[in-house]
């Protein structure tokens, strides 16, 4: 195993020679067993060990096992005690998923301050032909049956070609030490019930069931490939992204004749899943939204509008004679000048005088009206927007610069008549959104 494991690095993974390689080790077979490869492929590492304090003594004494075994063999060592299940209840997640946000956030931060290079995991064939039927039985696209990628940034897993059994058996011909989780047994969780019930059977199908699977998922692999890159084209000429919102051409978009598996590869990484809704977007009014746990998918005239969600928060903010806006959300910066020049929607020429301090900035309301410039009479702000063509997202984006309840300016878009300066004006204040 330790030449294929040598050659296998030497032909994919050439870039990790001379590399400080930072080792997540749990203490099982597999992370053993990659130790043992590393060290005798002669690369610098350090190992790290997570304890999630899910086992009770034996979490303590799987740590215990990692310190002696990197004293012994003088390993740099980084260990790390959590309190997964405390954070699990907070963040309002399960306890694998809490367990693998609390290793990845931890091993990224090993990387930066220790100066590690990448990190080697020990996920193998078995691992990944687990991973790919648990998506499918989930449900997934095609990132979800293309099993474990071998590289992930800075994540490398050198195991991946090698089957169980491979590992077992190099472990007991160097006599490895490990140390068993005595979770892996139970059926309680959806992976071992696919590792003690599914692969057997699918093993006993085909005894060459786990290299089928390997063939399978290169060509997967292939196909992703090949999709990424077609999605990309079609990206680059239907969609368009400004102001932190990202705007898909609904006609363009439609004369793709498989339209709905290029939204699919575009909204799946924003969380969104309701894929019957948003498909029903393209035909809906507009208005119509579908909501992920972190974005929204707007149907607004001709454009669909993917943009974050917002916390809802009704704040004003207060802006002194001292003009300091150093807490506002948008930035604005006031002037005193002499002469009105290149005013524009971005900035504005006021008559100081008229102003009532405190100034406020704040969100539109129902029935907020103002006296756009260079026009007679008053116009309802909701009115203004529909004109303007202003979607629901330009509408929540949008800031009213006040003076009491009269508006001064609906910031970077019209300012109000009645505070506009002119070449009578004794004192003119420029108001500028940078």
């Amino acid at each position: 195993m330790l030449q294929k494991f040598q050659n296998h690095i030497q032909q994919n993974f050439a870039f990790l020679t001379g590399k400080k390689l930072l080792l997540a080790v749990s203490g099982g077979i597999d992370s053993m067993v990659l130790t043992d490869l590393i060290q005798k492929s002669g690369f610098k590492i350090g190992i790290s060990h997570c304890n999630f304090s899910l086992r009770g003594e034996e979490s303590n004494e799987d740590f215990n096992f990692i310190e002696s075994y990197c004293l012994k063999n003088n390993i740099s060592f980084f260990g790390k005690k959590f309190n997964t299940k405390e954070f699990a209840e907070e963040n309002k997640l399960s306890i694998q998923l809490a367990a693998r946000k609390l290793r990845y956030d931890w091993f990224d931060e090993l990387l930066e301050t220790e100066g590690f290079d990448y990190l080697l995991t020990a996920h193998h064939l078995d691992d990944s032909a687990e991973t790919f039927l648990i998506n499918f039985t989930r449900g997934t696209g095609m990132d979800g049956l293309t099993g474990i990628p071998q590289q992930n940034g800075k994540i490398v897993r050198p195991l991946l070609i090698f089957l169980r059994e491979e590992i077992e058996s190099h472990a007991k011909e160097n006599n490895i030490t490990w140390r068993e989780d005595s979770s892996n047994a139970s059926d309680k969780y959806l992976r071992n019930k696919i590792r003690h019930a599914i692969i057997p059977i699918l093993k006993e199908l085909n005894p060459g069931f786990l290299s089928s699977f390997q063939n399978t998922i290169e060509h997967l692999q292939q196909i992703q490939s090949m999709v990424s890159d077609a999605s990309e084209t079609a990206y680059n000429q239907i969609v368009t992204e400004e102001n932190g919102q990202i705007k898909i051409n609904l006609p363009k978009l439609l004369e793709l004749p498989n339209y709905k598996a290029y939204l699919y590869q575009w909204l799946q990484p924003y969380g969104f899943t309701a894929w019957e809704d948003i498909y029903d977007l393209t035909e809906a009014q507009s208005g119509k939204q579908v909501f992920s746990d972190t974005h929204k998918l707007l149907k607004d005239r001709s454009l669909l509008i993917i943009s974050k969600i917002k916390e809802e928060q009704e704040v004003t903010y207060f802006i002194d004679e001292s003009l300091k806006t150093g807490d506002l959300p948008v930035k604005l910066h006031f002037s005193d000048q002499n002469h009105i020049i290149n005013a524009s929607a971005n900035t504005i020429f006021v008559d100081k005088l008229s102003l009532k301090f405190p100034l406020t900035l704040r969100k539109w309301q129902e029935g907020d009206y103002f006296y756009p410039s260079g026009m007679h009479g008053k116009k309802k702000v909701s009115k203004y927007f529909k004109d303007e063509k202003f979607s629901l997202i330009d509408k929540e984006d949008t800031w009213l610069l006040c003076s009491e309840n009269q508006i001064i300016w609906i910031v970077n878009h019209r300012a109000d008549q009645r505070f506009i300066a002119n070449n009578d004006t004794q004192q003119i204040l420029k108001i500028e959104l940078q």
